[in-house]
């Protein structure tokens, strides 16, 4: 939280009727645009006032300009909320806190968007929706409103990773002009700084199970005589990183699965070769190292996985699995003893290797694959181990991972 928010009281002063709608627009140095967007969203508060019996405000939240936008914007009737910390994200956040609506309306201040659209998306937010995402493609995009590579390219290719990690169904992830009620930006918890915050809020909607739904917007060319703030290549790359952060099955899970059951297939065929089940194996003693490292690999990937899960339940912006939920196996002890069951094992079975060692007086072994299998074992309850104490301190210091939940 930056410190210009942070010391900004932002309850509705003594006297004066609370807003229903709030319409925030980030802002820094958009003078050029400032008037057109102001009036444009004064329009689109009429028509809330006549068609949905509703009140509202208009809040810019300024990322420190320096051309004058404060004053115009106070001059048209907007309230100024200043934040410091910079970014898209920060800006749209600190504006979300300021609002004093239960409606939330929020779209870029460079006139690209026609805020008179979030009167259909404050009316799916009274019938019951906690966000509502306007769709470009549906509603239309003027000539040279949108480049090429972020309208054919960039746009459907995060929006269809983001479906495929988090199935939120969305057409359009990335539209700047969205609706959402109070209740749902509080439970959000939303920290992206940067152009990632309107992934952030898609993702962590579908994660808390928002209702979600979407309406036609339009986008016209921006009204202002410079280059915009969004950087392409940048952008994008901030975008997809925040799909993988927030999503530890496709980043953790399944690769460590992959490697796990690789790992073990390699090792579970060279076992039952050492056994004369099978006279021929596809690889020789070499690949023993190969699979133990990827069963390593895949285990400790796999670890991350329900760490970086667990994190997001504690976070408040991930829902933990109903099995999970008050599962009394998911404890540090059950950790604890597996693990250090597992660590006696592997001490067991590299004394047995040095006993067939010694008997054999100490020629070199026949194959590497029980020391390796002793080692590898040994090492899986020592990450065993760690990981339960890793999970309780990420649980926020408690034995039992997933507590159950009250009732909602």
């Amino acid at each position: 939280m930056s410190q210009s928010i942070a010391a900004t009281s932002f309850a509705v002063p003594t006297g004066q009727d609370q807003p229903d709608v709030t319409i925030v627009m980030p802002c820094l140095n958009e003078v050029d645009s400032l008037r057109h967007c102001i009036g444009n969203a004064l329009k689109a508060l009429a028509r809330m006032r006549i068609e949905l019996d509703l009140s509202g405000e208009i809040v810019i939240a300024d990322n420190g300009s320096t051309d004058g936008s404060q004053a115009l914007a106070t001059e048209l009737g907007a309230r100024v909320v200043p934040v410091a910390e910079k970014g898209y994200g920060a800006a749209l956040i600190g504006g979300c806190r300021g609002a004093w609506g239960r409606y939330i309306v929020m779209g870029d201040c460079d006139g690209s968007y026609n805020f008179t659209e979030g009167v259909a998306m404050v009316a799916e937010l009274e019938k019951g929706a906690d966000v509502c995402m306007g769709n470009r493609f549906r509603g239309g995009i003027a000539p040279g409103a949108m480049p090429w590579k972020n309208r054919h390219i960039g746009n459907p290719a995060l929006t269809g990773i983001l479906n495929l990690f988090f199935r939120t169904g969305m057409g359009d992830a990335h539209c700047g002009l969205r609706a959402l009620t109070k209740d749902a930006f509080d439970r959000l918890k939303l920290t992206g700084s940067g152009m990632e915050f309107a992934s952030e809020m898609v993702i962590k909607a579908s994660l808390l199970d928002l209702r979600m739904v979407e309406v036609a917007a339009t986008l016209s060319p921006d009204l202002r005589d410079r280059e915009p703030h969004l950087r392409p290549w940048r952008d994008g790359w901030r975008h997809l990183r925040y799909l993988f952060m927030l999503s530890p099955t496709w980043v953790f899970g399944v690769p460590g699965l992959a490697a796990l059951g690789m790992g073990m297939t390699i090792l579970f065929t060279a076992a039952l070769h050492a056994l004369g089940l099978l006279s021929w194996v596809p690889f020789g003693e070499s690949f023993i190292a190969v699979g133990a490292m990827l069963t390593l690999v895949g285990h400790i990937a796999t670890i991350m996985a329900v760490a970086a899960h667990l994190h997001g339940v504690r976070q408040g912006y991930r829902r933990p699995r109903r099995w999970l939920e008050g599962n009394r196996f998911a404890t540090l002890e059950t950790c604890a003893i597996g693990g250090i069951s597992m660590i006696l094992a592997s001490l067991v079975a590299l004394v047995a290797v040095g006993f067939y060692w010694e008997a054999s007086s100490f020629s070199a072994l026949p194959s590497i694959l029980p020391v390796t299998l002793a080692g590898l074992l040994g090492a899986l309850g020592l990450q065993t181990l760690f990981a339960g104490f890793l999970l309780a301190v990420l649980g926020g210091n408690e034995a039992q991972f997933y507590p159950a939940q009250p009732e909602e």
